[in-house]
């Protein structure tokens, strides 16, 4: 088992000196991973609802840093060695498919091909209309922006016509380390485990019923002529907070998970300490 750390650029870690922080102490404490969170703009008074608190509403609020998570991961690499560099989730129909490709295999290349891509389709609409991008038909952007993204990866003078990006004759370098980048679906719905299953490198279920998303997930690949083994799951368990997380990292493993995450509130007030504590009592013994 793999173990990340989830929310990564948020808290005392939004800072320099605090990722650094978090950064080394992870990677000493045999994390694998970290993973950021995004949004760009925190519209005041929003009423889409959050769905990953009972009440609807991001944790904190606009004053809290949310640093860009491509700069942010950048300043990580430069102080790791092995840590792979996470987007959990990228909020890919918000941006442009052909900049962002061009982004992040520049970080990919620089670091030394440690890129994971998380994407998701959002769910904060006013955020959507702040940035002029249509609500509507964001999960078929999202697929077509990821088709374009690997498009731009795969070979150069390259051409594109699709239903949102049209393109003729470009080419895009540097080029990922290791030619591409792993894009893992992110969601908690039947429509991101299907769609992880069809298109995704990985997947990435945030919350609800985890193994049967991944069994969804794994069939849907087999449907469509792919390998479930090759889709990484990327998940959390919360009996990784309770008396035998052993026990519940065997558990996530018998569902199919690849790696599990945790938040990085676990370890705002001493990092180094309870990273430590986490990689003897938990990494260690199930490595």
């Amino acid at each position: 088992m793999k173990f990340g750390i989830a929310f990564a650029n948020t808290g005392p870690f939004a800072d320099g000196e605090g990722a650094a922080q978090l950064a080394r102490a992870a990677e000493t404490a045999g994390f694998d991973s970290l993973w950021t969170v995004e949004h760009i703009v925190y519209p005041e008074g929003y009423e889409s609802a959050y769905p990953y608190s009972p009440d609807g509403k991001m944790p904190g609020g606009g004053d809290s840093p949310i640093p860009d998570p491509l700069i942010w991961l950048a300043f990580v690499a430069a102080a790791t060695d092995t840590l792979r560099l996470g987007t959990g989730i990228s909020l890919l129909p918000e941006r442009s498919p052909v900049v962002y490709a061009k982004e992040v295999a520049t970080l990919d290349a620089m670091s030394g091909g440690r890129v994971e891509l998380g994407v998701g389709i959002g769910w904060l609409k006013e955020e959507f209309a702040a940035l002029g991008v249509p609500w509507e038909r964001r999960t078929a952007r999202t697929e077509e922006y990821v088709d374009v993204m690997r498009t731009l990866w795969s070979a150069d003078d390259v051409s594109y016509d699709g239903e949102f990006v049209q393109f003729a004759h470009l080419s895009s370098n540097p080029k990922p380390a290791a030619g591409t980048v792993p894009i893992h679906i992110g969601g908690h719905s039947e429509g991101a485990a299907r769609r992880a299953g069809r298109i995704g490198d990985g997947f990435y279920p945030a919350k609800g019923d985890t193994a049967a998303l991944i069994e969804l997930c794994r069939r849907t690949a087999e449907d469509h002529g792919r390998d479930p083994d090759a889709v990484e799951i990327t998940a959390g368990h919360a009996g990784i907070f309770g008396e035998d997380p052993v026990a519940a990292v065997e558990e996530a493993a018998s569902w199919g998970v690849h790696r599990l995450v945790v938040p990085s509130f676990l370890h705002w007030r001493d990092p180094e300490t309870s990273m430590s504590a986490f990689g003897e009592a938990v990494i260690a013994p199930t490595a």
